[in-house]
């Protein structure tokens, strides 16, 4: 079977550049928790995120935009909609992650229900042992045909993806060549991070 197509960047390839952008800040009901799979709004202070960051990006020219279909992440990118002559992208593939039975559960609470310790999350979500969660190579299947099309699609030139905390490490690690929970921080905790890396392809 023949090896997979790596996207580490070749010497000889024009640069692609990404904006790795994740939603602002979620509704009070869901901030500290695992929200996953939750379709959540963003909370007031979110939506301020938002314009703030459109503001930030207003100058910013974009070949293409991708977008996450889920609610904070399309709050998150209404007012830079506004800026922009592309119209984004949605793909399904770049939901959150699936955290399973710890969907909707606090860092406490999952480590009295579950007894295990949620801080290393990118480690359980690795061995595969968040109850009923997606696992690590499902995430990946889904995750890399976007990331693979983004580039594919815009050889040379300026892209823009809105998605996740979860998703933008998992893009990471495929860039990186690098085992999931070696992402843990590589990308910020703060909402609506910005995260770029040029690549070839």
């Amino acid at each position: 079977m023949p090896a997979k197509k790596s996207l580490r960047p070749k010497k000889s390839a024009p640069v692609t550049r990404l904006l790795l952008i994740r939603h602002g800040e979620v509704e009070k009901t869901y901030q500290g928790v695992f929200g996953g799979r939750i379709d959540m709004n963003l909370s007031e202070r979110g939506h301020e995120q938002a314009k703030l960051l459109a503001k930030f990006l207003r100058d910013r020219n974009f070949d293409a935009i991708y977008a996450s279909p889920m609610k904070r992440v399309q709050q998150t990118f209404a007012p830079s909609a506004k800026h922009h002559r592309v119209k984004q992208v949605i793909l399904p593939g770049l939901r959150e992650i699936d955290f399973g039975d710890w969907t909707g559960y606090g860092w406490d609470r999952v480590r009295e229900k579950f007894g295990i310790k949620p801080y290393e999350w990118l480690d359980k979500i690795e061995l595969g042992v968040v109850p009923n969660g997606e696992s690590t190579v499902h995430f990946r299947k889904r995750v890399e045909p976007c990331l693979r099309r983004a580039i594919r699609e815009n050889r040379g030139k300026t892209v823009a993806i809105f998605c996740h905390g979860g998703v933008i490490r998992m893009m990471l690690a495929l860039l990186l060549d690098l085992p999931l929970p070696k992402t843990g921080r590589s990308t910020s905790n703060t909402p609506a991070s910005r995260r770029s890396r040029c690549i070839r392809t």
